[in-house]
């Protein structure tokens, strides 16, 4: 039996597939934001109210404390470190409002440090604070520096109790403001080099530390700070040298991943308004649905919506299952970043165009949404820099697979340890995958899929038989032309491989291809006109361009499944 596809609704959701404790958790959540009512949370979005509310619920629940205590510092059975669940909450909050979410998504990142390290006090202070119900914060950009942590000014003097006094300034720090520990980067004012790197554990409340300002107009209090001759003891120190490097990048590796699930969130409260509107918006004596080019845009935005889901739901079980062996999700992962979230970019403005100026109105969650689905593309590293990474893996993916055994759904109530044990972070080249063909070869009779999957080839070609040159290599504007081909390939391949555990109607599935395809032709049209492309090069772009497989009744179909959206939820006021 085929299944559709579901978005997140408040009124029926039930996420029967997790444990007593997480389901309670996660319904507990959601009726928290819907008995505030809709009134409340816009007027808070607007008028850039902390999130003092929010954070006493989640203490009084223990809701941070349950989802981001590993087992290895936990003090009951509930508490662990569990991605599918923290995926499922990062979607409800980025469904009510990037702030909150932003809130929990910085305590991630301050957390990450502490729990990858071996200092069993600073573990145990972490966990009490938890508890407690304290955020936490991520000391690692600056204003002069940005996230180039090979440039940090933030210095520590040592001291003969082996502990040091810092000082210097960071920058865009969330939850700056009332972090109970704030993970800070820096480096030895003795040493030269990665050893002298530092990664120590600070108090927002301490007199040493100077909270200057909050750097965005915005509830998230994202902070400068400034730290004078703070005395950081022995016991503060998280990581020294090459560690404490390595402990920032697995941090924005584990942090990164929130993305896409929040961006997810976002685009599904902002389509149960757009659908609704424009079904019961009149114009020229017609409902504004009955256009077939506001058809068309509805239905793209929710054929690319489901497929950021299926693709992210999947990239879950590769999170889960990674290890020393298997570190595919390394790939994966700047991929929800990336493209999940620029996916959900289009998606928010795909419906903005069909419902125009009502997508302004202050009454709506449209607005906030058109705003705040910018940033995530930005967060944890610009779409560029994500695109070069996924770049490292393209020549091991697309023409050397290995045989390994089959990731499984990974919904199981499991503590994801290896993410706080990802050791050195480099090796990028020579990470191995699955064969990719695979997932497309199990769809080959979907026509859109096998249209995309001729696409697909042509890439192999290109990379076997006309890759950048040396030359070419260094020019980072064609390159990204390249990643963009090669991420939607992953894009796909993701997406077919959920879309075969779920069973998914195949008619959504070639809606959504016949989407791809567009995208891949236009990357291919954008490669073409690059400076430094051969004419080989050229060549071989305008061939890779396909037409879409056109089947009105299959648009049919899908449409019926947006229709269906209009009024199946509102939040209450």
């Amino acid at each position: 039996m085929t299944t559709t596809p579901s978005l997140f609704n408040p009124h029926t959701y039930d996420p029967t597939h997790f444990d007593p404790e997480t389901r309670r958790l996660l319904r507990a959540t959601v009726d928290w934001f819907e008995e505030r009512g809709k009134r409340r949370l816009i007027e808070d979005y607007r008028t850039r109210a902390w999130l003092g509310d929010f954070l006493a619920f989640a203490a009084k629940e223990r809701l941070f404390a349950t989802f981001l205590t590993p087992a290895s510092a936990a003090t009951d059975e509930d508490q662990r470190w569990d991605t599918a669940r923290i995926a499922a909450l990062n979607e409800i909050l980025g469904f009510y409002g990037l702030d909150y979410w932003y809130a929990w998504q910085v305590t991630i990142l301050g957390l990450g440090p502490v729990w990858q390290s071996d200092n069993t006090a600073a573990r145990t202070r972490a966990a009490d604070l938890l508890s407690e119900g304290e955020v936490f914060a991520f000391g690692l950009s600056e204003k002069a520096h940005g996230a180039d942590i090979y440039s940090t000014d933030m210095l520590l003097e040592p001291q003969a109790d082996g502990g040091f006094r810092a000082g210097g300034s960071k920058y865009y720090i969330g939850n700056g403001n009332a972090a109970g520990l704030v993970s800070v980067f820096g480096r030895r004012t003795d040493v030269d080099g990665p050893d002298g790197y530092v990664f120590f554990a600070a108090d927002s409340r301490h007199p040493a530390y100077h909270l200057v300002k909050n750097v965005v107009d915005s509830s998230k209090f994202v902070s400068e700070f400034r730290l004078e001759d703070y005395p950081v003891a022995p016991e503060d120190v998280l990581h020294t040298g090459r560690a404490a490097f390595d402990a920032a990048l697995n941090t924005v590796n584990v942090g990164k991943f929130n993305l896409c699930t929040a961006s997810i969130g976002i685009c599904e409260h902002a389509m149960y308004e757009a659908v609704t509107h424009a079904s019961n918006r009149i114009l020229y004596g017609r409902p504004v649905t009955a256009f077939p080019h506001v058809r068309r845009e509805l239905a793209e935005a929710y054929v690319r919506l489901v497929g950021m889901k299926l693709f992210s739901d999947r990239a879950v079980d590769y999170f889960r299952s990674a290890g020393p062996e298997d570190r595919r999700y390394l790939l994966f992962n700047p991929m929800t970043k990336m493209k999940v979230t620029t996916e959900g970019e289009k998606v928010i403005d795909l419906m903005w165009d069909v419902i125009a100026a009502k997508g302004f109105e202050k009454d709506n969650y449209f607005p906030q949404a058109a705003i705040e689905i910018r940033g995530l593309p930005k967060l944890e590293g610009t779409v560029h820099v994500n695109l070069a990474l996924i770049l490292k893996f393209m020549r091991n993916h697309l023409l050397d697979p290995i045989d390994v055994p089959a990731v499984p759904t990974r919904l199981d109530a499991a503590d994801d340890d290896f993410l706080f044990r990802q050791g050195p972070a480099r090796g990028l080249g020579s990470v191995r995958f699955h064969d990719w063909r695979a997932a497309y070869d199990a769809y080959a009779e979907v026509p859109n899929v096998a249209r995309f999957r001729e696409q697909a080839d042509a890439l192999c070609e290109f990379v076997t038989t006309m890759a950048p040159d040396e030359a070419q290599g260094r020019d980072l504007d064609f390159l990204l032309s390249v990643g963009q081909l090669f991420a939607l390939v992953v894009h796909g391949q993701l997406i077919l491989e959920q879309a075969r555990l779920t069973d998914l109607d195949e008619s959504v599935l070639d809606e959504l291809f016949s989407v791809l395809v567009r995208d891949f032709s236009g990357h291919c049209v954008e490669l073409h006109g690059k400076d430094s492309a051969t004419e080989r090069q050229q060549g071989w772009a305008l061939g890779a361009v396909r037409r879409p497989v056109v089947d009105e009744g299959r648009s049919a179909h899908v449409w019926q499944l947006v229709e269906a959206l209009s009024g199946s939820y509102e939040m209450s006021l």
